[in-house]
């Protein structure tokens, strides 16, 4: 390894594959039965904590917006809806630009991790399906949420955190690396004047880590 920097942790949605608004969009579909306003309180829920759990969005849509808690049998319907609606487009998704080329260069040098917000089983079903599941030294999906979730990869192999990378492109991402003290670097206009490294996609990813020292 030629830098001081352990490991590389992506998102999934957004970061490997282009997936973020095909997800979207069915988060809006799936808010159409409970009528406009809370359609559209519930989509802006969403956009605001991308990365979390749509179990989670779930649950605050019923407890937030219709004022009581969301049953088992709910959650799954609604779970169940979703993946009908955008399930097939997430598995046919491209992937982000400068994605593969920063895998490619990172092989046998870097530790590579997932950590999602994706349900973990349909994650690694997902990622083994596009050929990505044995790229990773390993994939983790919710839940627990994602701070948790990096924190498991931090402490589980013996990295130091000021030495891990989070990618994503989410403020959820943002927070996780903050709450665990990892670097970070941000796909999309979203940390544009923020003092963060980010790039529209992952073209510039590459650069980035190689000056790491």
């Amino acid at each position: 390894m030629n830098n001081g920097l352990q490991a590389i942790v992506f998102d999934c949605d957004g970061v490997i594959l282009e997936s973020a608004d095909i997800k979207s969009r069915a988060i809006f579909k799936l808010g159409e039965p409970f009528g406009p306003e809370i359609q559209r309180r519930f989509y802006e829920h969403h956009l605001r904590h991308t990365g979390v759990s749509r179990y989670e969005k779930f649950a605050w849509l019923y407890r937030t917006e219709l004022g009581r808690e969301i049953s088992p049998e709910e959650s799954t319907r609604l779970g169940h809806l979703f993946a009908g609606y955008c399930g097939e487009a997430v598995r046919q998704a491209p992937f982000v630009p400068g994605f593969e080329a920063v895998l490619a260069e990172c092989q046998g040098r870097l530790p590579l991790f997932v950590a999602s917000g994706t349900p973990h089983e349909e994650l690694c079903q997902i990622l083994a399906e596009r050929g990505l599941r044995d790229k990773f030294t390993a994939i983790f999906g919710a839940p627990p949420a994602k701070s948790e979730l990096l924190s498991r990869i931090i402490s589980g192999n013996g990295l130091r955190a000021d030495r891990v990378l989070m990618v994503g492109d989410g403020e959820t991402d943002l927070q996780a690396a903050h709450d665990n003290g990892t670097l970070f670097y941000g796909r999309g206009e979203l940390f544009k004047d923020r003092g963060l490294p980010w790039s529209l996609d992952l073209t510039g990813l590459g650069k980035y880590w190689r000056g790491l020292v």
